[in-house]
């Protein structure tokens, strides 16, 4: 029995470039940073004091009562779901709703909601821990309340897998919907954790840039000055729909989801292998799942993070199986890392690239490594894309590569 086409009929995201998916892709292809100084007077202790924080807040959207009950990621997550859903045209269409399911991930989940209540704790007492708290910080969180505010009862599901969950939860709608569980799946990721601890506890690893007086340049993909990634703050919705259930009620479709391949390395918690063999065997099940052949893919959002070693080794990667061809970007250049909203947003880039036949630029690729495939540097670019491929990789070995084309 042949497999139900998937597309795309809703996008919706809040990230540093713009609160929602209009302003934040006409910044990308602006080529504009979103990463700025910390002036939290917490930052002034840290060895890093840059980030990629919102563009606009999540109580400028959501109302003061609600925003008591939410962590910041899950309020961000029901805004970009929001979006993504009023985008689609679903509301009010008579779905449903056992035929609605929700995929919605958080690589890092209610930290801050963590850390702010025992902060309560110690200095206050029990008594005054908020009882909100556990469900603020549970990591399923983001997906239940996308999933109450949709009215979703086909089943709400959060995938937890680091830098790749955003990617994960669409591939993983994409199977709901092949399985036949639903018509239509709210799917992406969510994270918002800028504050001293992960900040602390990623410099401690010596992954993030420490180019704290030039935020704007700091994260630089492929660059030979780049010296880790920037910590950023956003979330990514896509609205994926059975490709019959779309075309019955005339919905517009922005790409059809063709394909996903999801591998794990079996090498090391936080460093990738570095053979690139998992990451490699993600972009051919991919490609096998997708029916594309290598030579349609002529466009890759890379995962690309600015870290020294992972950078190339994508490129490698993406040449052994790819080919010289496609034309690179790495919106993290602009988007700082979304961490498990990263996949999700970068996703929505693919589509929109897609859409409009243009590649975001890479910012900053000032001194490009030898070697580099072609690279959407500094200026958008026009091109015909015929499919397109996102690659999201995540502490624990995990890769996952979720493949676009044409509707």
């Amino acid at each position: 029995m042949a497999q139900p086409d998937v597309v795309v009929t809703g996008l919706g995201a809040t990230t540093p470039l713009g609160g929602d998916v209009a302003s934040t892709w006409d910044a990308m292809l602006a080529g504009r940073s979103g990463v700025t100084m910390l002036t939290q007077e917490w930052a002034a202790q840290l060895p890093v004091r840059i980030a990629a924080q919102l563009a606009v807040e999540p109580s400028e959207v959501i109302d003061r009562v609600k925003m008591r009950r939410l962590d910041r990621a899950e309020a961000i997550a029901l805004v970009a779901a929001r979006q993504a859903w009023a985008d689609s045209g679903l509301a009010g269409s008579g779905l449903d709703p056992e035929r609605l399911a929700v995929s919605v991930g958080t690589g890092i989940g209610g930290a801050t909601t963590l850390l702010a209540q025992d902060d309560i704790l110690e200095a206050s007492g029990p008594r005054r821990v908020s009882p909100h708290t556990v469900p603020m910080l549970m990591p399923n969180g983001p997906a239940a309340w996308v999933g109450l505010d949709l009215g979703a009862k086909a089943g709400v599901h959060s995938v937890s897998s680091a830098c790749a969950t955003g990617a994960e939860a669409i591939a993983h709608g994409l199977d709901i919907i092949r399985a036949g569980r639903a018509d239509v799946v709210v799917a992406g990721g969510t994270e918002a954790v800028i504050h001293p601890l992960p900040i602390a506890g990623f410099a401690s690893m010596r992954a993030m840039s420490t180019r704290n007086d030039e935020p704007e340049r700091a994260s630089r993909p492929w660059d030979k000055g780049r010296d880790g990634f920037v910590l950023g703050e956003g979330s990514g919705v896509v609205v994926l729909e059975r490709a019959d259930h779309a075309a019955a009620r005339g919905a517009r479709v922005y790409a059809r989801c063709a394909g996903a391949g999801l591998t794990s390395d079996g090498y090391d918690i936080v460093q990738p292998d570095p053979a690139g063999t998992g990451f490699t065997r993600a972009i051919r099940m991919a490609l096998r799942d997708a029916d594309v052949d290598p030579r349609d893919v002529t466009h890759v959002n890379a995962h690309a993070t600015s870290t020294p070693v992972g950078d190339m080794t994508e490129i490698a990667g993406l040449r052994a199986v790819i080919g010289d061809h496609p034309v690179l970007t790495a919106t993290k250049s602009m988007t700082g890392h979304l961490l498990g909203a990263a996949g999700a947003v970068e996703s929505i880039a693919t589509i929109l690239a897609l859409r409009d036949s243009v590649v975001p630029p890479t910012i900053n690729l000032d001194d490009p490594e030898e070697g580099l495939l072609d690279v959407a540097a500094h200026k958008a670019r026009h091109l015909e894309i015929r499919a397109a491929l996102n690659n999201s990789f995540g502490f624990g070995g995990h890769n996952v590569a979720v493949i676009f084309t044409r509707a």
